[in-house]
């Protein structure tokens, strides 16, 4: 492991740790007398996502002073959470792929799925207490009461968000706020400034510095989750390793369809929503296809890039007036880097 001060890009910070991070994950999954089952507890973990989140752990640990021995743990806990989170969410959204391949309740069934989720979440706080043991009950349990913290809150965000798709099911009872209550949740803690406060954490920080990671994440989380809807909607499917529109079939809320909403007329408002009460095996392609012209009728996609920018920028000004709190070292110009490549993406 190790990076060289000279390359500066967060996915090439990232990619160098990768390996070790999966093998410290399988590590700690328990061994099954049936290999089939260990096959299904195993299916995302090495699929071996993008590993963003685990890498904004170690490189906020590195930035703050942690050796990068006392961080993998805590990376490690970071991705064995994503691993299986993702599991559930597929069978619970009825996703039909993820990293490119059948989600996992396809291949395998929606019981068996779950049931190997549940061992991703024991091996996960498993990893946290053997992480308490080598950095004693102190740090041990400001580690532990953040990922607490952390995973309730997008819990939370899952709950609001699954209300919405299964029961409100009509964007005239929704809002550009439930829209961000939801990024907030899923997406700006899970996906960015919680893991930048735990590697913070294992470096000892205190919590003035917690908080500047956290506004400062909550910009780059909502221009991150606003990327991510626009991905589902146009990127190459091979890269990005989902079905494209797959959140128009799900029925979720995203900022591109809100502000199309807001736009239509009477009669096509009333159309998306008879489309949007609908469960996702029932929505017909020409109906997926209305819901696609009506964001490009009224310039949805723009609308989404603008915001997302936005959000964008306003994180790089965040970023500079809390630079006192930032040590100037090699991984500086990473964590900059990290920033813009968290929204400005392909996949």
């Amino acid at each position: 492991m190790g990076i060289s001060a000279n390359a500066h890009s967060f996915n090439y910070f990232v990619a160098a740790y990768k390996e070790a991070i999966h093998s410290k994950i399988v590590s700690y999954l328990p061994s099954f007398e049936n290999e089939s089952f260990t096959k299904v507890v195993r299916e995302y973990i090495d699929r071996m996502g993008q590993y963003r989140r685990p890498g904004l752990v170690l490189l906020s640990g590195r930035l703050f002073g942690a050796d990068e021995k006392e961080l993998l743990l805590p990376a490690a806990a970071q991705q064995a959470s994503e691993d299986w989170i993702l599991m559930q969410d597929d069978a619970f959204d009825g996703s039909e792929y993820r990293r490119g391949k059948p989600a996992a309740h396809r291949l395998y069934g929606w019981p068996n799925a779950i049931n190997a989720s549940d061992v991703g979440h024991m091996a996960m706080w498993r990893i946290l207490k053997d992480y308490s043991l080598q950095v004693g009950p102190k740090k041990g349990n400001r580690m532990f009461e953040k990922f607490y913290d952390m995973l309730s809150y997008t819990a939370e965000g899952q709950y609001i968000e699954n209300n919405f798709i299964h029961f409100t099911k009509s964007l005239k009872n929704a809002s550009e706020v439930l829209y961000f209550r939801i990024a907030d949740s899923k997406t700006c803690y899970y996906t960015v400034y919680g893991p930048m406060q735990i590697g913070a954490i294992a470096a000892d920080q205190h919590d003035s510095v917690l908080n500047a990671l956290k506004e400062i994440g909550q910009s780059v989380g909502i221009a991150f989750q606003i990327v991510d809807d626009i991905l589902d909607m146009s990127s190459d499917e091979s890269k990005f390793g989902k079905k494209n529109f797959g959140d128009l079939y799900e029925g979720k809320l995203t900022l591109m369809m809100l502000n199309s909403y807001k736009c239509a007329t009477p009669l096509e408002k009333e159309k998306i929503d008879k489309i949007y009460s609908k469960e996702r095996q029932s929505k017909t392609p020409d109906e997926i296809d209305f819901l696609k012209e009506m964001i490009e009728k009224y310039k949805g996609l723009e609308y989404a890039r603008r915001t997302a920018q936005a959000y964008g920028e306003r994180a790089k000004v965040l970023l500079n007036e809390h630079m006192h709190l930032i040590p100037q070292n090699e991984f500086t110009p990473i964590i900059m880097s990290a920033i813009e490549e968290l929204y400005v993406r392909k996949k």
